[in-house]
């Protein structure tokens, strides 16, 4: 090869990486900018836990206190309640769509809802407080995972009968489904996550994940392994499914309790309960986030859901009374919610 050639392929190559690098740069500049679009007033008494969207049907359901609340996302008007529980968590959505599940922390129970009538229809038995709750759709089974019993409920959704009660390491968080046959759960008060075979109901892994204190909410990009773990330190921490290794660690805003991935435009969420923000991480590569937006929203709004049909996150919070003196038996004491401030705040983009 003479050396005009050689300096060919040299430019060819320098042209190349400076186009690849412009993609990256131009990508990153046009992130949607999101903005708190609505405030749909719902009111009512009692705190929250998760969220749920279902997105054909267009609902939202929020776990609230002995109830689901279930609101009409195109309207942001409240449909009705799902009663007569003693504290629920959350709720996870069977993909026939015909059931959903409810996690009833106090009673120690799984309710099962018929999603037409909005009516529950059949109780299980779970270990004590049932929280975060997941449908598997490897399997058709749903996990519940018992804060109080360091356990998981797995329950077979053809006869909604317990299969099997499986131990944990620690007091158990969100989770998530790889849809591959892998469960994975935040281990809260260890600084964990544990893989469980969603097929044999054994975990097989248990991952450290520090630097993170404290991990709460917990998303999953499926397609390039990776989960996204919110913690108390002001960090998400990135790690890859098949190794248990921590990849990156973006910085978050204070009080997280969710996050989630929107695998269409490529970004992560974690709302930020203290600070009343959400923060937008970019993915630019498996390997790199980097935080590009921070959207005002309100305090005390740390639990959020996706719509990925629209790409618009809902989110909860209320107005809130003087929070009272810290006490030995109470450090953390929870000041009282003003009666029928509770919110649903919409973000979009713009």
């Amino acid at each position: 090869m003479n050396i005009q050639m050689k300096m060919r392929d040299l430019q060819r190559s320098i042209l190349l990486t400076a186009s690849i690098g412009l993609m990256c740069c131009t990508s990153l500049a046009q992130t949607p900018q999101f903005h708190l679009q609505k405030t749909w007033h719902i009111g009512g008494d009692g705190w929250w836990d998760y969220l749920k969207v279902d997105p054909a049907a267009h609902r939202l359901y929020i776990a609230r206190g002995t109830r689901v609340q279930v609101v009409n996302t195109q309207t942001g008007k409240l449909i009705t309640e799902i009663g007569g529980m003693s504290g629920v968590h959350g709720v996870a959505l069977h993909s026939n769509g015909k059931y959903g599940y409810i996690s009833d922390g106090m009673a120690n129970t799984v309710r099962v809802f018929d999603r037409a009538t909005l009516k529950v229809v059949a109780n299980i038995p779970a270990e004590k407080n049932p929280d975060a709750i997941l449908f598997d759709p490897a399997t058709k089974r749903v996990f519940a995972f018992n804060g109080r019993s360091q356990s998981a409920t797995a329950i077979d959704t053809g006869n909604n009968s317990v299969l099997k009660t499986i131990p944990l390491p620690g007091k158990p968080e969100f989770a998530q489904s790889d849809a591959a046959g892998n469960v994975y759960v935040n281990i809260e008060d260890k600084n964990q996550i544990v893989r469980i075979d969603a097929h044999s109901l054994k975990p097989t892994a248990t991952w450290p994940i520090a630097p993170c204190d404290s991990p709460s909410g917990l998303a999953i990009d499926r397609a390039h392994h990776r989960l996204f773990s919110v913690c108390d330190n002001n960090v998400m921490v990135v790690v890859d499914t098949r190794d248990g290794k921590v990849v990156a660690t973006p910085t978050i805003g204070k009080g997280p309790d969710a996050t989630r991935y929107d695998a269409n435009r490529h970004l992560v969420f974690s709302p930020n309960g203290g600070d009343g923000t959400v923060t937008v991480i970019q993915q630019k590569s498996p390997n790199s986030y980097v935080p590009v937006e921070t959207v005002p929203t309100q305090r005390g709004a740390r639990t959020m859901a996706l719509d990925t049909s629209t790409g618009t996150l809902y989110l909860v919070t209320a107005e809130f009374g003087p929070r009272p003196t810290a006490t030995a038996a109470n450090p953390r004491q929870r000041p009282a919610m003003l009666p029928n401030s509770f919110v649903v705040l919409v973000v979009g983009s713009k």
